[in-house]
């Protein structure tokens, strides 16, 4: 039977050496780092050194008033950052389960899952696991699979795009995400028949910010039906005051299904009869290849995967 000998530890790595990078990627100054991590100058200046003649590479550009991360050292500064950030989510473990608790699990979710998928699934582990501390975050893709890569978030349920990196993240596909119109109970509009994209074109829109994809595909969706997108509109991703607005003006709005079917469950918007053909795309369970989850993530992990059947009709491979 062979093993592997890792370079970190035919090279003696040490945890206060990775500590340093991070210090000096802060302070950019090796005598500020020293002293952040309680030692002397010389010693910590012989840290580095070491460092760079294991890798063979300089990590740090020595300038007139301080130091600057080269190349090699903002890649090496990042996994020092994951590393740490693992050590310490280790230590967060092992005391939860010395208090008698089961860990906890971070989550980021874009809105509709958020409303639709998390909630029976935390319910769902929260009754195998009472102890099991769950954080969720609720943000867009991007901001949630920036807070993956940083390990500040262990699964999340979100969107990748053509633009992010997959090459170490694995994704299971759950559903696309449509959208529709809704107003406020009794708007004029609901007694329409045959209701089509020419009667709302110079209506007055809460529309999602420019940039933003839906944005795009919602102006699009005019133009492909030969009319020019809605110029009365009002740009905001807060639910807040999308529905606030929409209770207290006859503006129509354009929202993910999910989240515009909650709202109208509780009376607070209708749904107009609409056809809005400016669906999403598909949104999916994230985690990292890279890294190990936690027993705690596991079983968030599988509560997900499980419901998904009764809420997206999606059957998914549970986590072992």
């Amino acid at each position: 039977m062979t093993t592997t000998t890792h370079w970190f530890i035919r090279a003696r790595l040490k945890t206060r050496q990775l500590l340093l990078l991070v210090a000096l990627a802060e302070e950019g100054n090796i005598h500020r780092a020293a002293q952040v991590l309680n030692m002397t100058q010389p010693a910590a200046s012989k840290l580095l050194k070491d460092l760079e003649d294991v890798l063979e590479v300089p990590l740090f550009e020595r300038l007139p008033r301080g130091m600057r991360p080269t190349w090699y050292g903002e890649t090496m500064i990042r996994h020092a950052r994951v590393a740490l950030g693992s050590l310490n989510q280790a230590h967060d473990e092992l005391q939860a389960l010395k208090a008698g608790s089961y860990g906890q699990v971070n989550v980021g979710a874009i809105t509709s899952p958020a409303l639709a998928l998390l909630p029976p699934a935390v319910a769902a582990v929260k009754r195998e696991q009472p102890n099991l501390r769950v954080s969720l975050e609720i943000e867009t893709s991007p901001v949630l699979l920036e807070r993956l890569e940083q390990g500040k978030l262990d699964i999340l349920v979100a969107r990748l795009s053509e633009e992010h990196d997959k090459s170490q993240l694995r994704y299971q596909a759950l559903t696309e995400e449509l959208v529709c119109a809704v107003v406020r109970p009794g708007h004029p509009l609901l007694g329409t028949a045959g209701l089509a994209l020419r009667d709302v074109v110079n209506a007055s829109w809460i529309v999602p910010p420019a940039g933003s994809v839906l944005r795009h595909r919602f102006e699009r969706m005019f133009q492909e039906d030969g009319l020019a997108p809605p110029i009365n509109t009002v740009e905001t991703a807060a639910l807040l005051f999308i529905t606030r607005m929409l209770q207290q003006s006859d503006m129509l709005a354009v929202l993910a299904a999910d989240v515009a079917r909650y709202y109208a469950a509780h009376g607070i918007v209708a749904l107009l009869p609409l056809e809005m053909p400016c669906h999403m795309d598909n949104f999916g369970l994230i985690t990292r290849t890279d890294r190990l989850l936690s027993p705690a993530a596991k079983v968030m992990l599988r509560a997900l995967q499980a419901a998904s059947l009764p809420v997206y009709n999606r059957k998914l491979v549970l986590a072992d």
